[in-house]
């Protein structure tokens, strides 16, 4: 929707940056039912719905599933103050401090109350245009009323047909979801894996296989992944019980959520979304052997890498897409190069770039720390600075950490780069810069004081 956006976008970013829901709706159903694609598809709209009439112009106009943020956020208590990034949310719905989530008064009774509010209003529209059930409404935009908008002066010379158009098919053709997409999930290759490895899930033996890949297997390791959560929870098995080999070119979300426990390599490239919401498993990529490109100056992966990863270690010998890392709270990742907005919202984690970066690196980031090897003292102009500072690394904790990750980089990928960075790592350092969040680095340091407050306390009670 043209008004859509958290709380925390600006207002300029939060006002007529899109189009209303019912012009991409209205196009949306014509198209899937003129090609006869209608039928097996459950169409969701959603863009600043707020009333029963939304929802009724949204079935109309072909909509099925009807999607609220903003209003139902209100409900439960959010004004709007837009700063939900900065953890200072006054009335406690977007934020970590316990004093400020004490002021929280939502209960999830006012949400129910509010969705019988929007069902009683539909309610009301559809028994005026006679429709008994939701299900009679998709699509019917023949009942839509224009007219009135249309005689107004603003809307004088305007053309809305467009809009209200209902393709011209048969009876035959549906105009919603009368049946269940196949989307063939029998066939994937999870599940042409999972059969050798039901016992090392169920007895925790290691288990090493070998597969080729192609960019038609989508989310490899997740159902995989979903068997060991379902089975052993958070904790997952032990490192590098289950490790997957693949050869080839993986397709979209590659190792997206897998497990503590899980290890993928994959020799040659992968699609966007590689390791999207890793719950600790290891993913490593690199290059072909037979391949001539030189690694370092190559995209090996491609966009959103690592979104929301929460834990668990990744590394790529090569360089990566765009948004690498957004939204990362706790996963480790060495990376030969990034595009733009790299470690963007992230909240927690260790990054390494061993390569350039491109504008807009650390754009509301709050948490975790990054180092980006810098010999050329390029960074400092595509880093946005407004909520991190640019540090040199010379606190022995970060030392010892960035050299862990280098030498894990080497071992499961064979990086030139971080080679040559190890053989001579104390004169390389001077080239790496910190990419540390102010806030972050401030409440480290308040946790720090006190702990070594208590260690005094602790001390005097003990000796006196």
């Amino acid at each position: 929707g043209h008004d859509g956006g958290t709380g925390a976008s600006t207002q300029t970013s939060n006002k007529n940056p899109g189009i209303h829901f019912e012009l991409g709706l209205a196009e949306t159903q014509q198209v899937l039912v003129m090609n006869g694609l209608r039928d097996r598809i459950v169409v969701e709209v959603d863009g600043q719905m707020k009333t029963g009439r939304d929802v009724a112009i949204g079935a109309l106009l072909g909509g099925e599933e009807f999607g609220f943020a903003t209003a139902p956020l209100v409900a439960l208590g959010c004004i709007m103050m837009r700063v939900c990034h900065l953890n200072t949310c006054p009335v406690g719905v977007a934020t970590q401090d316990p004093e400020l989530r004490k002021k929280f008064a939502g209960q999830p009774e006012h949400a129910v109350n509010f969705f019988f509010f929007i069902a009683e209003e539909l309610r009301e529209i559809m028994a005026e245009l006679g429709f008994r059930k939701v299900e009679e409404m998709i699509g019917r935009s023949d009942r839509l009323d224009f007219n009135q908008a249309v005689a107004h002066w603003k809307a004088k010379g305007l053309d809305f047909s467009a809009i209200f158009h209902r393709p011209d098919v048969g009876p035959e053709t549906a105009t919603r979801q009368i049946r269940n997409q196949d989307h063939g999930l029998e066939s994937v290759l999870d599940y042409q894996m999972l059969p050798k490895l039901q016992e090392a899930i169920a007895t925790g033996e290691k288990v090493v296989l070998e597969q080729t890949i192609t960019n038609r297997n989508r989310t490899t390791g997740t159902i995989i992944g979903s068997e060991v959560s379902r089975q052993y929870g958070l904790k997952g098995l032990p490192d590098d019980t289950i490790t997957l080999k693949f050869k080839g070119s993986a397709g979209q979300s590659f190792g997206a959520f897998v497990p503590n426990g899980m290890t993928l390599t994959l020799e040659g490239d992968a699609n966007d979304y590689v390791g999207k919401g890793l719950s600790g498993g290891k993913i490593m990529v690199f290059p072909s052997k037979q391949s001539t490109f030189v690694p370092e100056d190559n995209i090996l992966i491609g966009n959103v890498v690592l979104y929301g990863a929460t834990s668990g270690e990744a590394y790529f010998r090569g360089v990566a897409g765009e948004r690498f890392a957004v939204r990362n709270s706790g996963a480790k990742a060495v990376v030969e190069g990034v595009g733009d907005h790299g470690c963007e919202y992230m909240t927690g984690g260790h990054v390494v770039v061993l390569g350039k970066t491109g504008r807009n690196f650390a754009a509301g980031m709050s948490g975790g720390t990054a180092f980006i090897y810098d010999p050329k003292n390029e960074f400092k102009a595509n880093c946005n600075p407004d909520m991190v500072d640019l540090e040199t690394i010379n606190e022995d904790g970060d030392i010892a950490l960035l050299e862990e990750l280098l030498g894990n980089h080497v071992e499961h990928t064979g990086s030139t780069v971080a080679k040559a960075i190890l053989k001579d790592f104390d004169k390389a350092l001077n080239s790496f810069v910190k990419v540390m969040p102010k806030d972050y680095k401030r409440v480290l340091t308040e946790a720090q004081k006190k702990m070594e407050e208590l260690n005094i306390t602790l001390e005097a009670a003990l000796y006196g």
